[in-house]
């Protein structure tokens, strides 16, 4: 049952929507600043402050920020980064539908949370409530939650009295799995031998430190498919979830999908198994056209137009494939807008349903 209250007059409101973030430039310059924030963060390199400050400034920055310019040159347009212009262009679409502002924050990079934050609030002297939209379908430490806990931050420091509303992660709402199966549908109907779904690769370590109750993810045999709190913050469990249903949606013959991890950075132990490895393994199992979806992004981004639709087309055909096909992320797609306006304005009416509760988000 939906429980439904008195919401504060509109002008008292503000919307924030949350993505990743991009590098202001492809400037190696502006690379290492981009890559220095990110990889600072402790929720992505969960490492001693002397070791992790070692490892980014002295060895992975140095040395990634001359590639990744590179990267980004394959990508950029005069608009700027693909992930910068889709998330503007979402968030103007988003706007039509409200008399709330609606405001874009990037984790990294610009424009920042205590930059909106300020903007907001000088703006309305009034206002009470921002309601915060991370863009991401599935809870990480290193996505979700420092998104999250970067605003509350920045909230803190400047003692703003609104109130933070936070929209949960989404990979198992209908709604949400709807609009991603419309979106895959029309490339499903064609001829293909199989699609990867290809999420954004963990350290096994974050899992279990996302684990609530201790003893469950990656110690339970099937850990993912047995009922546990833990799945309340387990990326693994809930890409696997969002895999699963959507093969179901599509009627996808099982033999014919498979979900695999990329992105990796560093020696230590991630999730498997690696799309880059099965990219070259696939075509000496017969399959020769591949259909390839990101669903851990909303939005085409570095990792889905370089990593996957060059990088990995050229691995995969190098590899003996035939065809390669990379499926768009939700982007501005009009369903995508239509899910995204009828969650925020079922909040705004008084649905709690997909809000945290003021306790909800995992402490860590």
């Amino acid at each position: 049952m939906r429980l439904y209250f008195c919401r504060m007059a509109s002008h008292k409101r503000a919307i924030i929507l949350m993505n990743l973030g991009s590098p202001d430039s492809t400037s190696v310059k502006d690379l290492r600043k981009y890559l220095t924030q990110f990889l600072m963060d402790e929720r992505v390199i969960d490492k001693p402050f002397l070791l992790r400050n070692f490892l980014v400034r002295g060895i992975i920055v140095p040395f990634r920020a001359p590639k990744s310019s590179e990267a980004y040159k394959s990508v950029w347009s005069d608009g700027g980064a693909p992930l910068i212009i889709i998330s503007k262009a979402f968030q103007k679409e988003i706007q039509k539908n409200f008399e709330e502002p609606v405001e874009l924050v990037m984790r990294y990079g610009n424009p920042s949370s205590a930059d909106v934050l300020k903007k907001l609030h000088e703006q309305n002297s009034e206002l009470e409530e921002i309601i915060l939209l991370p863009l991401y379908p599935h809870y990480a430490m290193s996505s979700y939650e420092t998104a999250v806990e970067d605003i509350k931050l920045a909230h803190r420091k400047k003692n703003y009295t609104t109130h933070l509303t936070t929209i949960k992660p989404f990979y198992n709402n209908e709604d949400y799995l709807h609009a991603l199966s419309e979106s895959i549908k029309p490339y499903v109907e064609k001829d293909f031998d199989k699609i990867l779904f290809s999420y954004h690769g963990l350290p096994e370590r974050h899992i279990k430190k996302t684990d609530v109750t201790g003893c469950h993810c990656l110690k339970v045999n099937d850990c993912c498919h047995m009922p546990s709190p833990a799945h309340n913050f387990c990326y693994r469990h809930q890409t696997i979830f969002t895999t699963e249903a959507i093969i179901k949606a599509l009627n996808i013959p099982p033999e014919k999908a498979e979900q695999t991890f990329q992105s990796r950075l560093g020696r230590d132990p991630w999730l498997l198994p690696f799309t880059a490895v099965r990219l070259t393994e696939l075509p000496k199992e017969g399959v020769k056209k591949l259909l390839v979806v990101c669903p851990a992004f909303v939005s085409d981004c570095l990792e889905t137009l370089e990593e996957m639709a060059i990088q990995g087309k050229k691995i995969f055909l190098n590899s003996g494939g035939e065809s390669f096909e990379l499926i768009p992320c939700l982007n501005t797609q009009p369903l995508w807008i239509q899910t995204v306006t009828g969650w925020l304005k079922n909040y705004l009416n008084g649905d709690m349903t997909m809000v945290y509760n003021e306790h909800a988000v995992r402490i860590s």
